[in-house]
C-alpha cells in the first residue's frame, strides 16, 4: 500500500481526471479498501478540496467547485501545457497580459527543478502587429460578458462603434444592436463576436473592441447552425475574404514561375507550389480580385507564364498598361530640363 501522502495525491489526480468516480473503482485503482478511500476523501476535504459524495447503487465521489482555490495538482505534461498557454496569453490582447505574466512566474517558482529547466528551454516569442496597426485591447469585462452570453445562449444588446461615423437623416441616436451571440473568436490578434443580428436577419461579425454591452441580457434562444456547414473557421475566412460560404478566394489562378519551388513556397501562405524543374514551378493561388492576384504574383522577380484563367491574363495586361504609363511618366520627368536659376545662362 502506498504511503498516505502519495495515496492522497493519486486520489486527487483521479478525481481531477473524471467527473464522477464510483467508490469501488477508486478503491480498485488505488489498491485499498473502500473504508480507506472514505478516510482519504475526508483528509482532502480538510485540506480545502470540495469533494461531493454522489448517490447511486455503488455511491461515489466528485470534485466540485469551492468558494476558494485549493492547491492544484498537475502532472508534468499539464504543467508544461499551462506554462505554454500563459506565455501565449501575454500577447492575447484581452487585458490579461500582466496577470498572465504574474501567473507564469508564480507557477514557475513552485515547479520541480526538472520541469523548471524544461519550460525555461521552451521560450516562446510572440510577435505583436506592426506599430501602424496595433492590435486593439479588449476589456476583460467585455470578453467575460460576451463569453457568458454565448455560453448561456442569451440575446445580447450592445452599442457598436463602426469603422466610419454613422449618420442618420433625423440625427436620432443609433439604437443598440440586438443579436444572438454564437461564437467568441480570437483571430490574428483580434477578438470577434459572431452573432445572428435579429434586426437585420443575417449573420454578422463584430469587433469585440468596438462593443459596449448593455445590461441586462435578453431571453434565451435556441442556437442556430452556421450556414452552410456550421464550421466557424470556414465562415470567418469567407467573411474576411468577401467570398461565398466555402471560404475560398473569389479569384483563383495558375501560373508557371521561372523560380525554384523552394524560393516561392515560403511566400505563399495558402497557395500550392509544384516543382517542375530546378528553376521552374507551377503555382496555384487565390486572391480577392484578379488585379490583386496578378500584383501578388508580379512581386516575384521572375518570368511568368499564365496557365489560366483568361481573367488572370487580362489582369496582367491591365497592370502592364499601367506600369508602362508609370514608367513613361517617370522617364519624361527625368528628361525634362530643370528651369535655369536666376543669373544662369
Amino acid at each position: 500500500m502506498p504511503k498516505t501522502s502519495a495515496r492522497l495525491l493519486a486520489l486527487l489526480s483521479l478525481l481531477q481526471a473524471r467527473r464522477d468516480w464510483p467508490g469501488t473503482q477508486l478503491a480498485e485503482r488505488l489498491e485499498v479498501s473502500a473504508r480507506t478511500v472514505r478516510r482519504d476523501v475526508d483528509r482532502l476535504r480538510e485540506l480545502g478540496y470540495p469533494i461531493v459524495t454522489t448517490k447511486g447503487p455503488d455511491g461515489g465521489y466528485r470534485l466540485g467547485a469551492g468558494s476558494r482555490l485549493p492547491p492544484l495538482l498537475f502532472d508534468d505534461e499539464q504543467a508544461v501545457a499551462l506554462t505554454v498557454a500563459l506565455q501565449l496569453a501575454t500577447n492575447a490582447g484581452a487585458g490579461i497580459e500582466e496577470s498572465a505574466a504574474r501567473a507564469l512566474n508564480t507557477i514557475r517558482q513552485v515547479l520541480p527543478a526538472h520541469l523548471r529547466h524544461r519550460i525555461d528551454a521552451l521560450r516562446i516569442t510572440t510577435v505583436a502587429p506592426p506599430a501602424s496597426r496595433p492590435a486593439p485591447e479588449v476589456r476583460t469585462a467585455v470578453l467575460t460578458t460576451l463569453g457568458t452570453a454565448v455560453h448561456h445562449s442569451e440575446v445580447l444588446r450592445f452599442d457598436y462603434t463602426a469603422t466610419s461615423p454613422q449618420t442618420r437623416d433625423d440625427q436620432a441616436p443609433i439604437p443598440p444592436r440586438r443579436v444572438e451571440p454564437h461564437h467568441l473568436v480570437s483571430w490574428s490578434g483580434r477578438w470577434y463576436l459572431v452573432a445572428w443580428d435579429l434586426d437585420r436577419a443575417d449573420w454578422r461579425t463584430f469587433r469585440a473592441d468596438r462593443i459596449d454591452p448593455r445590461t441586462p441580457t435578453g431571453p434565451r434562444f435556441t442556437p442556430r447552425a452556421l450556414p452552410p456547414t456550421g464550421d466557424i473557421a470556414t465562415f470567418l475566412i469567407s467573411r474576411f475574404r468577401g467570398t461565398d460560404a466555402t471560404g475560398d478566394w473569389p479569384c483563383r489562378g495558375e501560373v508557371i514561375l521561372h523560380l525554384a519551388a523552394a524560393d516561392v513556397a515560403p511566400y505563399l501562405h495558402d497557395g500550392v507550389v509544384e516543382a517542375l524543374s530546378p528553376d521552374r514551378c507551377r503555382v496555384a493561388v487565390g486572391s480577392w480580385s484578379w488585379t490583386a492576384l496578378a500584383g501578388d504574383l508580379g512581386r516575384f522577380d521572375a518570368d511568368i507564364e499564365v496557365l489560366g484563367p483568361p481573367e488572370l491574363t487580362a489582369a496582367f495586361a491591365r497592370l502592364a498598361h499601367r506600369y508602362t504609363g508609370a514608367a513613361n511618366s517617370g522617364s519624361s520627368a527625368c528628361s525634362t530640363p530643370a528651369p535655369a536659376r536666376e543669373g544662369e545662362p
